[in-house]
């Protein structure tokens, strides 16, 4: 197997970012996580996957602390795999991710999950990016500069 080039010394934080959460797989068990799976099992039934590949990617964002391994809460002899304060901060992350699909990979009836808010029992807003005065940006509207070092 060919083994995968690392950006850990990359200069663009999406390229390093992706050492961490950049495969499907990935990104699917933080959508689990978010949506309270805690345990091996639950996420190899849930997401359907070989247990050795979940076992590497449970491994793989235990090392970059988006998930930690704790005793189970209910005493029992498993451990579960909950997200950090570093994992919690990829909740916007999996929330444009998935208002981009429903826009993008559903027809207008067709069946799919929503987002709601716990409270108001209401789909959540969408996403938007806003500059430091309010006003709401597009892509065009900026442009990336390397920051120096030091």
């Amino acid at each position: 197997m060919v083994k995968r080039t690392s950006f850990e010394e990359a200069a663009c934080p999406v390229a390093r970012s992706l050492d961490a959460i950049g495969d499907g797989w990935s990104l699917l068990i933080v959508r689990d996580a978010f949506d309270g799976l805690r345990r091996f099992g639950e996420f190899q039934k849930n997401l359907g996957m070989a247990k050795n590949i979940l076992s590497d990617r449970l491994r793989t964002l235990t090392a970059h602390g988006i998930l930690e391994a704790a005793p189970a809460s209910d005493g029992s002899a498993y451990q579960e795999y909950v997200l950090t304060e570093k994992g919690r901060g990829l909740f916007p992350v999996i929330v444009g991710l998935r208002q981009w699909g429903e826009d993008h990979y559903y027809g207008p009836r067709e069946a799919h999950s929503e987002l709601i808010d716990r409270k108001r029992g209401q789909p959540v807003r969408r996403l938007e990016i806003h500059a430091q005065d309010g006003r709401r940006l597009e892509p065009d509207d900026t442009v990336v500069r390397k920051v120096a070092q030091g």
